[in-house]
């Protein structure tokens, strides 16, 4: 089924629940650390509340991180520092405050890159809603370690990368598959974490 395309020209906040309700969606975003600005898709930059236009091309990375919630946003962010400075990755949840107001919980997969002297060079990753899967339980927002490159990680990678130079080749039709594709591995990797979550527990 091809995915439905959210207009950004009207995001009233029913608009914005309708579109992520129905989509399921997954959303990427991208940092370089030479200029400290953030790139991401409409959807996470609603979800992070920021104008999606702006989010396009890039935008600060105050923007986004300001949309975190305070209960989650010292250790979200030191987190952040800590792989940037090491160019790593993690899987983690936390809650954010999205466009129409609402407390919305999203699974991140990020990776971190530094260059040969060790500084941060760049960051990439993917967000999911898992708002209904959360409601769902009453488990902790403990950050789950990363298992390394497991195939499904390998192949949210590289649905990341061609999704980036697909937007660049500006394919309408091919975006509609990469899109899909991403979707659909946000959704195994939502799954994933649950079970592992409930792995943990018992």
């Amino acid at each position: 089924m091809p995915r439905p395309k959210l207009n950004v020209d009207r995001t009233c906040p029913e608009a914005f629940r309708h579109a992520r309700d129905a989509l399921d969606v997954a959303g990427r975003w991208e940092w370089e650390a030479a200029t400290d600005s953030v790139r991401s898709d409409a959807f996470v930059a609603l979800l992070f509340n920021v104008d999606p236009a702006k989010a396009e091309t890039g935008i600060s990375r105050a923007a986004f991180q300001a949309a975190i919630h305070p209960e989650d946003r010292e250790r979200i962010l030191g987190l952040i520092r800590q792989c940037a400075q090491e160019g790593r990755a993690y899987v983690t949840e936390y809650r954010v405050i999205a466009f129409d107001g609402q407390t919305r919980w999203v699974l991140a997969r990020d990776r971190f890159s530094c260059d040969q002297a060790g500084q941060p060079l760049r960051g990439s990753g993917m967000l999911v809603d898992i708002t209904h899967l959360r409601m769902a339980e009453t488990t902790s927002s403990a950050i789950v370690p990363y298992a390394g490159e497991a195939p499904l990680d390998r192949a949210a990678e590289h649905a990341i990368a061609a999704q980036r130079a697909i937007v660049e080749l500006q394919d309408p039709e091919l975006k509609v598959h990469a899109d899909t594709l991403l979707m659909a591995l946000g959704r195994k990797l939502a799954g994933q974490e649950v079970r592992n979550r409930r792995r943990h527990m018992n």
